[in-house]
């Protein structure tokens, strides 16, 4: 699993489909995300600056090359560890990702190395997509739970499944007309840094299946929302605004931002 990057079923914490091994770790860190770097990211870093200091400790749980955990560790000033299933990812990510303080392996569901409550915050960005199952989605919610001091924020950036078949800046999210439920198989088409698309195999977890899942993993206080373009302007980079209508993005936000507290 993975930043999309850092995106979608991106990565590697459960997958070991599109982007794994050498290759598929490279190819994860040239798709494009502009949608993401406009209504995502930005909104995930504001949810966690209203909760963490500098100094804290930060865990991205599914950080893949790295990048926006290198954003957030000089964004934040907190201490950011990433966490991810691929070693091929960390690999990455230890070259180019230099504000990140340490990399940890994800292996049998668990952060190695990592003790109960060591974590201030943590952020998981685009990585449901990439588990098909209620029992894998909660195996990740309980280990974050695990990591998570009580009282602390959990900040979980993912698609919204029902959205499918819209044509996004740097992404489409499933077929016109289809209606997923969770776990269900879709595709996503990922823009790429070169203008290419590329797609992937993920699935669906609709917005509103993940509050229960949470909260029986052990967090309280579970917010959603779904950024807009107009929000954006006072979060978002001005350079994106730039030659773009982002006319998808306004008729239909296709990100939700979930936050919940470790109870």
């Amino acid at each position: 699993m993975s930043d999309r990057s850092e995106g979608r079923g991106q990565g590697g914490v459960e997958d070991g489909g599109a982007w794994s091994g050498r290759e598929g770790a490279q190819a994860f860190a040239a798709v494009d995300a502009a949608t993401d770097r406009l209504l995502g990211y930005p909104f995930v870093f504001r949810a966690l600056a209203r909760r963490i200091r500098a100094g804290e400790v930060l865990v991205d749980y599914g950080c893949g090359p790295g990048k926006v955990a290198d954003e957030a560790a000089r964004r934040l000033g907190v201490r950011v560890l990433g966490v991810d299933t691929s070693p091929e990812m960390l690999a990455l990510a230890r070259g180019s990702a230099t504000a990140v303080a340490e990399y940890h392996l994800v292996e049998d569901g668990r952060v190695t190395d990592l003790p109960d409550a060591c974590a201030d915050a943590v952020m998981c960005n685009h990585v449901l997509a990439s588990l098909p199952t209620e029992a894998a989605v909660l195996g990740v919610f309980t280990e974050i739970r695990r990591l998570l001091r009580p009282g602390a924020p959990f900040v979980l950036l993912a698609t919204d499944p029902d959205r499918g078949g819209r044509e996004y800046a740097s992404l489409r999210i499933g077929d016109p007309g289809e209606v997923y439920a969770p776990g269900d198989e879709l595709t996503v088409r990922l823009r790429r840094t070169d203008g290419s698309w590329q797609d992937v195999r993920n699935h669906a977890w609709p917005a509103g299946s993940l509050p229960p899942l949470l909260e029986r993993a052990g967090f309280r206080d579970v917010v959603q929302h779904r950024p807009t373009v107009d929000e954006a302007r006072t979060v978002a980079d001005p350079d994106l605004f730039t030659g773009r209508a982002w006319s998808a993005e306004r008729a239909a936000p296709p990100l939700v931002i979930t936050t919940a507290l470790a109870a």
